[in-house]
């Protein structure tokens, strides 16, 4: 789990910095008349823009260090995704993962996983 973390951390170092680019554009926004309307969907499209720019450029990728070995398009749209939702996209990611281990350890204790994770796993899912 700390090696995935760890291999996880700069796709969301990226996300942070997506998170924080937005924070900044906001009140930029809001004196541009024409955006001021539709200023929720022009911050998504940047976000996903960028998300798609650092997940190219930087060779960032997210289901790779999960496993996934599937074509290298199908990783760079889902770490587009993943990096342009900023913190919410990887915090969900790890709470998975911490559940997933929990179900794990309880499956070989031979008991089963506490119903309050899987309740919200289910929320966050």
């Amino acid at each position: 789990m700390d090696s995935l973390a760890l291999a996880l951390g700069p796709a969301f170092a990226a996300g942070f910095a997506v998170q924080r680019l937005l924070e900044i554009l906001d009140p930029l926004l809001d004196k541009v008349s024409f955006v001021k309307d539709n200023k929720k969907m022009v911050l998504a499209i940047v976000s996903l823009i960028v998300g798609f720019a650092l997940a190219i450029g930087a060779g960032l990728r997210v289901l790779r260090p999960l496993g996934v070995t599937s074509t290298d398009l199908v990783d760079i749209v889902i770490t587009a995704l993943i990096v342009s939702a900023g913190t919410e996209g990887f915090n969900s990611i790890m709470k998975f993962l911490g559940y997933a281990k929990e179900g794990k350890k309880a499956d070989t204790a031979g008991k089963t996983p506490d119903d309050t994770a899987v309740k919200d796993l289910q929320r966050t899912v």
